[in-house]
């Protein structure tokens, strides 16, 4: 009888992933960055058209201070994790995110499967070391990703309230009418027959012909701004030229549709939807005063934009910051944006004095906003006009 013996091989034990992180500094990081940076967006949830590689490059490359770039890697088995740019603040060494008033969420990215640790490598590479070093994130959406690496970080931390942006779900239009007060939802349908009946053209427009779509929008929103005051930025050469070379970037990867209204075959309308899978943004949008004398201008760029989104499959159309009276008859939801401050640990003192400096500007944005408008828009525009372009 004969006895077979067979070895039986022990599995083979799983080999700890490799972590790693990186600070960079070049100016063309983003450039070299930009297709692993985008293939890390599209695995974290919380990612919006702000944090994608062309809205960072676009907005490093036209409003950036050369050599002030930091760029904070995290990496796992080689593969990128974690994400995040940011804007030395000059010889104190403060941290902010990139958009300077620009953008209406601010993030950083990490990869969902591992979004935790990641986020503990990122809170642990972050030079945040002396009393005054400080990173500061302004719109920041509740359910960010940032704030992983806010709950792990180690040193001085607060959070304030910021912004307040408002959301509408994404379904067709009879059914969100019916958030709506009757009387409300009756004139809107009034409305949006008249604009039918008008034989207003929408266009969605085609990549190529994204730079000059903008061109009219901005044209178009100067004209309808100039007797309540336009935002002075958006006068600049240097907004247009982001402004197109970011949106062309978006429409190319489907993250945003820019919409051509005409009317008797003359371009009267231009709106700009931005796009990412939990919401879509209406960003900026130009209209002639002539339109707003016969059509519902509202209705009639909300109507296309709530169009596209639905058709995207994408849930929720984010009308971003702003209390517009327009924006007010949806009966939207609030939800506010916060702002976010991390310090090195054991600098109380330079806490206090940071967080006093953010209440203190949040108090005179207040009064600025609801008291003295004209004031504000001045004060924007020589703030600007110091800035290197």
């Amino acid at each position: 009888m004969s006895t077979e013996t067979r070895r039986v091989g022990l599995p083979a034990q799983a080999t700890a992933p490799a972590w790693t992180t990186e600070l960079r500094g070049e100016d063309d990081a983003l450039d070299a960055l930009a297709e692993e940076w985008d293939d890390l967006a599209a695995r974290c949830r919380s990612a919006t058209f702000f944090q994608a590689a062309d809205w960072q490059r676009s907005w490093w490359r036209h409003y950036g201070r050369p050599g002030r770039l930091l760029v904070v890697l995290v990496r796992r088995d080689g593969r990128l994790v974690g994400a995040g740019a940011f804007q030395r603040g000059g010889a104190l060494g403060g941290l902010t995110g990139l958009g300077d008033g620009l953008i209406d969420y601010t993030d950083v990215l990490l990869d969902d499967e591992c979004a935790d640790r990641a986020a503990a490598e990122f809170a642990a590479a972050l030079p945040l070391t002396r009393p005054w070093h400080w990173l500061e994130l302004r719109e920041v959406h509740p359910e960010a990703a940032v704030h992983r690496v806010y709950e792990h970080w180690r040193g001085s931390r607060r959070r304030y309230q910021d912004s307040l942006c408002q959301y509408l779900p994404a379904v067709p239009m009879d059914r969100l009418l019916k958030r709506v007060p009757g009387k409300t939802a009756q004139r809107s349908r009034v409305k949006l027959r008249k604009i039918a009946e008008a034989g207003v053209k929408v266009r969605s427009t085609p990549v190529a012909e994204v730079p000059q779509a903008l061109e009219g929008l901005l044209e178009l929103h100067f004209l309808q701004w100039q007797a309540r005051g336009v935002t002075p930025e958006h006068r600049t050469e240097r907004f247009a030229r982001h402004l197109t070379e970011s949106t062309t970037g978006l429409v190319a990867s489907g993250r945003a549709a820019v919409h051509q209204f005409h009317l008797d075959g003359r371009l009267v309308a231009v709106n700009l939807l931005l796009l990412c899978p939990s919401f879509g943004g209406l960003y900026m949008y130009g209209a002639h005063p002539v339109l707003r004398e016969r059509l519902d201008i509202a209705g009639l760029l909300f109507s296309a934009a709530l169009d596209e989104t639905v058709a995207a499959g994408v849930p929720v159309l984010g009308l971003l910051r702003g209390q517009e009276p327009y924006k007010q008859r949806w009966r939207p939801d609030q939800l506010p944006n916060q702002r976010l401050l991390l310090g090195p640990a054991g600098a109380a003192p330079a806490a206090a004095v940071r967080a006093g400096a953010v209440r203190a500007r949040q108090a005179a944005a207040h009064q600025l906003r609801t008291r003295f408008p004209r004031l504000k828009e001045a004060l924007l525009a020589r703030r600007r006009s110091r800035t290197p372009g």
